[in-house]
């Protein structure tokens, strides 16, 4: 997912993506069993707004969750070709004149990183008609009820449709990197979990803010099964990323609402980057991958 609420949630394009052996940019020396890492994924994994923007086109950030895992983990390479506005279909096909992200993947690749499905489902035209829904009905579910039509829930038959999108991608990706670790990491808690809103800060309806919070939590549900069935693992940003959501207070949420401080607005900052790295890391610990 990408960009402020509906416009830049469509960010396409990217520059070559860096491959270079970390050790060359400063990092920590080799100390992981990982040698090839290659990162994919959507604006919640490349960063949008986050210091330093190393590709305009994609809203790549130099401090996106898996350039900071990969300055842990120390592979001998790795590549970073997450894009902002990415879907499923841009793994195999271009963005503007981002290369097919596949075309990262090797076979000597041994870990692969991908978050994506937030755009498949429509993220940006869901942000902006629940905003707009909300500030003429802020009492109500208004966006519930215009994605409810005929007594069927429009997203949540979206997140089923898209299953087969997600056993597609990690089919490709086990086809072209077939040594690889897998991990499909999720999205972050956006919304408050207690299923509160934030009128002031965000304008969701008062009942829409619990349906698009479990709505998240259907996608994440989704992944994961997906994950499970297709020979990858999940990695869980949401859990630890709760009390953190974008109706916080600055220096404390790692989501950002609309009128973004510190990032892109919608899209995690750079403390939320860090909360994502911690949990990848997590993930890839109990191997001892990470020391």
């Amino acid at each position: 997912m990408t960009g402020t609420a509906a416009t830049a949630l469509t960010l396409a394009g990217t520059l070559p993506a860096s491959a270079a052996p970390l050790a060359e940019r400063g990092a920590a020396q080799h100390s992981s069993g990982v040698q090839h890492y290659v990162a994919l994924g959507d604006s919640y994994t490349s960063g949008p707004g986050i210091p330093d923007q190393t590709d305009a086109n994609c809203a790549r950030s130099s401090n996106n969750y898996p350039t900071l895992s990969a300055a842990r983990i120390a592979p001998a390479t790795f590549t970073d070709v997450s894009c902002g506005g990415a879907t499923t279909e841009h793994m195999t096909a271009p963005q503007g004149t981002a290369p097919p992200q596949f075309d990262a993947l090797k076979p000597e690749t041994d870990l692969v990183t991908v978050g994506i499905g937030g755009n498949d489902i429509g993220f940006g035209g869901i942000v902006a008609r629940c905003l707009v829904l909300g500030k003429l009905a802020p009492y109500g579910a208004p966006c519930k009820a215009s994605y409810s039509l005929g007594g069927t829930d429009a997203l949540a038959a979206r997140i089923r449709d898209n299953a087969a999108k997600i056993d597609e991608v990690l089919r490709g990706i086990h086809a072209r990197a077939p040594k690889a670790r897998v991990l499909v990491v999720g999205y972050p808690d956006l919304l408050p979990e207690d299923g509160t809103n934030c009128p002031r800060t965000v304008s969701l309806a008062k009942g829409d803010a619990p349906w698009l919070r479990d709505t998240e939590k259907r996608l994440n549900t989704m992944l994961a099964e997906r994950a499970a069935r297709g020979g990858a693992e999940y990695v869980d940003t949401y859990t630890p990323t709760i009390g953190h959501d974008m109706c916080k207070p600055p220096g404390t949420r790692w989501v950002e609402p609309l009128v973004a401080v510190e990032a892109t607005g919608f899209h995690p900052n750079a403390a939320g980057h860090q909360a994502m790295s911690g949990a990848l890391l997590g993930a890839l610990d109990p191997v001892g991958a990470v020391r």
